[in-house]
């Protein structure tokens, strides 16, 4: 009776040790999650003190951008964008920065774009886009908004367009080709890819001299009705990237399709703009 009782007894501790791992894990997630911001300012004086630490007087500005600065930020799952902006002396420091970037992926703030005031300016030309999505979209968290006094020319605009387009067509197909038709990469492809269309259509809205409106689905629904595509295409991969549409595996072959099939008529939109 002891040897069974004994016997039962091992055969229960690995379980328990289970048990207890599972729990752990779910009080660490769970902690984890306590400490994401529900809105990005919530952190912004922390943020600010650590990279003040590191970089003192060359700390010249850190603004947020992309999603935590508009209404499509949601926590725990939206990364939170930084552009840190540095003296010339400043930018020799990097080395300084790794074990503060990597606390603050804990808490879902993306590595920071760390940048000069003079790098900025001699950018507007070949990546005017970025800077000008930037423009749209930011919040100041610290020192000057080097953004306010930015101006762009739509020349260098549309021809980013242009390149970007048709860099990620030919992107694309590569892609598609590599996933070998298997349905779960196909579907990662479109959720990888599509934010990045979001960002063009916020620049060919600019272009055309419209109003933009400030959510990613009402950009898309505009920038859809002014090139004649189809945005409703756009919109799917969209609920993809959120996970929200679940495309079946027997389905997800005509999304793409559909999806590549809008971006070539994208691409002849632009190549067709005069500016």
């Amino acid at each position: 009776m002891a040897v069974l009782e004994a016997a039962a007894a091992v055969a229960a501790a690995p379980a328990a040790d289970f048990k207890k791992r599972v729990k752990k894990e779910k009080k660490g997630v769970s902690n984890m999650l306590s400490r994401m911001p529900k809105k990005p300012a919530e952190i912004f004086s922390e943020i600010a003190n650590d990279f003040k630490k590191i970089f003192g007087s060359d700390l010249l500005s850190i603004i947020l951008y992309g999603s935590g600065a508009t209404q499509d930020y949601i926590p725990g799952r939206s990364d939170i964008n930084f552009l840190v902006v540095l003296s010339e002396k400043g930018i020799e420091k990097l080395q300084q920065v790794p074990d503060t970037v990597h606390r603050w992926k804990k808490r879902n703030v993306a590595t920071p774009l760390f940048i000069t005031k003079s790098f900025i300016a001699g950018s507007l030309d070949s990546y005017p886009i970025e800077f000008l999505n930037m423009k749209r979209n930011h919040a100041l968290v610290f020192g000057e908004d080097v953004f306010s006094a930015l101006s762009f020319d739509a020349p260098h605009i549309r021809l980013q367009l242009e390149r970007e387009l048709k860099g990620k067509i030919l992107n694309l197909q590569t892609r598609f080709i590599e996933t070998e038709g298997k349905a779960k990469r196909v579907k990662e492809l479109i959720r990888v890819s599509i934010v990045a269309f979001v960002s063009l259509f916020y620049a060919l809205l600019h272009l055309k001299g419209l109003e933009i409106p400030q959510g990613k689905r009402d950009v898309i629904k505009l920038a859809a009705e002014t090139c004649a595509i189809d945005g409703e295409v756009f919109l799917t991969c969209l609920d993809i990237k959120e996970g929200i549409n679940h495309v079946s595996s027997s389905d997800i072959q005509a999304v793409f399709n559909a999806y590549l099939k809008e971006i070539y008529k994208l691409n002849h939109f632009v190549d067709g703009m005069k500016i």
